[in-house]
């Protein structure tokens, strides 16, 4: 369930280093959009890091953050994993990978030593990526009669609407991306028209 018309995503990739009593932790920020984009990230920085000992991550995505996942790559359970999301939270971002690699440095740090080191190398990089605000947009597809066109067109270009694609035949489909703000307001005023079909798909 969507509570906002919009949301937070980080506005560039990052990178922060973090050291304390000998140990090295670098982290990476990345904007990502599905499953595939992390898996392809994380090999990207194991291959850049591969000395490191561990490879802790968490993210969020979609702009009802509704995946959420962390993992702490053989560190102590919640000492990596959930402080990085904990940071991608507290500055309510989505669509947002942080990956923190760790060199051992030979000095344990304990629990508490852990979550802090993975905590503030997570909050740097995310400082360092800075955050926009998105609005959150949503699909459509409007069906009607070719003699409704110019109707159809009129309201369309009234809410400044990016349309993405379209079919003009005896049956016209036009299929266009709104601001979620707007979105009632456009597919009401379609309506008005009660030969044209309005239809919800997704993005």
């Amino acid at each position: 369930m969507l509570f906002s018309n919009q949301y937070n995503q980080i506005l560039r990739p990052s990178k922060a280093i973090y050291k304390v009593k000998n140990s090295k932790f670098v982290a990476y920020a990345f904007i990502v959009f599905d499953i595939l984009e992390i898996d392809k990230l994380l090999n990207q920085v194991k291959q850049n890091e591969n000395g490191a000992n561990h490879y802790c991550y968490a993210y969020v995505l979609n702009p009802d953050k509704s995946s959420v996942y962390t993992n702490d790559d053989g560190e102590p359970s919640n000492t990596a994993g959930k402080p990085i999301l904990g940071q991608i939270r507290s500055r309510e971002l989505t669509n947002t990978l942080v990956i923190v690699v760790r060199y051992f440095g030979g000095v344990k740090l304990g629990i508490s030593g852990l979550i802090k080191a993975y905590k503030e190398s997570a909050s740097i990089a995310l400082e360092n990526a800075s955050i926009v605000i998105k609005d959150i947009l949503e699909k459509y597809k409007v069906i009607f009669d070719f003699e409704e066109t110019n109707y159809v067109m009129r309201i369309l270009k009234k809410y400044n609407i990016k349309i993405k694609d379209n079919k003009f035949k005896n049956l016209c489909e036009v299929y266009y991306i709104v601001k979620k703000t707007n979105a009632d307001l456009v597919k009401s005023e379609l309506l008005q028209n009660h030969k044209i079909k309005v239809e919800l798909l997704k993005l």
